[in-house]
């Protein structure tokens, strides 16, 4: 910890943030509170990625949270038609609301990502929330690093990183709310509004371009396609939705579906029939990006694709199933094995993505950053982390635009395809507590 009285550089505006320690009568723990103080120093002129080192590194290290509610519940929410996330199909969202109440009253809302093929069910999401929430609940007051590294020691790993994120989004959030600050400054304050493309789920050519012809008219100038489950089947889409939008940018994402041979194939047959049609070399038709083409411990393969695409086409491969830790990440960066990585919150956890962008940010790799299955509690907290970092190449953050419905009030707005943060303090929102339901695993409890 900073000794006290000294400054802490805040990432949002031009004032430090001066702890000053107060007695907790009932405890005897000193507690850090804020004092504003309206210093001006040469550091307020850093760069972004430097003021989101220093401000939320320090805030995590003088902040104390004192955690008085903790408790998690189902999140279930129908999509709009059925949709495609790696190897598996899905129709609803079956999540996990977290909600953290710290003793000063604020409140800060998290979300557990559940895909069973990637995540595991909801019943063990639930279990592991409660075992988390039930240590928040019983701990004393501690710094917000020693929350963190905690939760981190209960739910280790990636097989637990979703339910990790969740529990780290609540408590970010109901921190930030604490010092009247929106995410997306605490994470460095790059910019308040970001855009992002819209998925296309696997459906028919004409429903596609049906859906394209939605889209576009809302402003969304980037689709993404799920392909990989046949190869005529993925020309035939695309051919569909180029005919009516012709000057759409193309995102497709394979999921790990085709061979080497076959990824290098669909590049080959998608330049030769648009060229074809179309002789101008200006039409827009080669994808920007080609995500995870092969399988995921296919390395070699994905490292021929990549080299093939970026060679012949100038298209950036995206590594995303292949990520599954830090490791992974330094593995691409080290053997130059893909342009793109794509990360996820669910799949790293907060403080974990926050790692792999400071590790990559001096490589050459650049980031795309995506979701599993969430409504707008999750997406808009991933919205705000990369709207506040600004070095995040491609965004690709809709989900909620696939929803039957939105159990999220406030937050960030929306226009077409651009997020606005006009929230004065956190993320701004909160769930409709009261239609969540609360199960047999999870009690609200508050402090005995």
């Amino acid at each position: 910890m900073v000794p006290v009285g000294s400054a802490l550089f805040s990432p949002t505006c031009n004032f430090f943030f001066s702890p000053c320690v107060s007695r907790s009568l009932h405890r005897s723990q000193n507690v850090i509170k804020f004092c504003v103080s309206n210093v001006m120093a040469e550091t307020t002129t850093v760069r972004t990625s430097e003021r989101t080192s220093l401000g939320f590194k320090n805030l995590t290290e003088t902040f104390w949270v004192d955690v008085q509610r903790a408790e998690g519940r189902e999140l279930n929410v129908a999509l709009s038609a059925p949709l495609s996330l790696g190897l598996s199909s899905v129709e609803n969202v079956e999540n996990v609301a977290i909600r953290v109440e710290l003793s000063n009253g604020c409140v800060g809302w998290g979300e557990v990502a559940v895909v069973p093929l990637v995540t595991g069910d909801q019943t063990k999401a639930l279990v592991k929330v409660r075992e988390a929430c039930q240590f928040l609940r019983q701990s004393p007051p501690t710094t917000l690093n020693f929350a963190l590294d905690e939760i981190a020691r209960i739910l280790p790993g990636s097989e637990f990183a979703s339910v990790r994120a969740g529990v780290e989004m609540a408590l970010i959030d109901a921190v930030a709310n604490s010092i009247d600050i929106p995410l997306w400054r605490l994470f460095g304050g790059a910019s308040n509004s970001l855009s992002t493309a819209i998925t296309i789920p696997a459906v028919s050519p004409a429903e596609a371009s049906e859906l394209a012809s939605k889209y576009c008219k809302l402003g969304f100038s980037t689709l993404k396609l799920n392909v990989g489950r046949n190869i005529t089947a993925d020309i035939e889409v695309l051919q569909a939705i180029h005919a009516v939008h012709p000057h759409c940018s193309f995102i497709l994402d394979a999921n790990e579906g085709y061979t080497s041979e076959e990824a290098v194939e669909v590049l080959g047959k998608l330049n030769e029939k648009y060229s074809n049609c179309y002789p101008s070399a200006d039409m827009g038709v080669i994808p920007v990006l080609f995500e995870q083409p092969v399988h995921r411990d296919d390395w070699s393969g994905l490292h021929d694709v990549s080299n093939f695409a970026r060679d012949t086409y100038g298209i950036s491969v995206v590594a995303d199933e292949s990520c599954r830790s830090l490791n992974d990440v330094q593995k691409v960066m080290q053997e130059n094995l893909a342009s793109v990585v794509n990360i996820k919150l669910a799949k790293f956890g907060v403080l974990g993505t926050l790692q792999i962008i400071k590790a990559t940010r001096k490589s050459g790799l650049h980031l795309m950053i995506d979701g599993m299955i969430e409504t707008r509690l999750a997406t808009g907290f991933a919205l705000h982390l990369a709207a506040g970092l600004g070095c995040i190449k491609y965004v690709n953050l809709n989900t909620p635009f696939l929803l039957s419905e939105d159990p999220f009030v406030g937050g960030c707005e929306v226009s077409g395809a651009i997020y606005n943060f006009t929230n004065a303090r956190g993320q701004g929102g909160f769930l409709k507590w009261t239609i969540v339901s609360c199960t047999q695993v999870d009690c609200c409890h508050g402090k005995p």
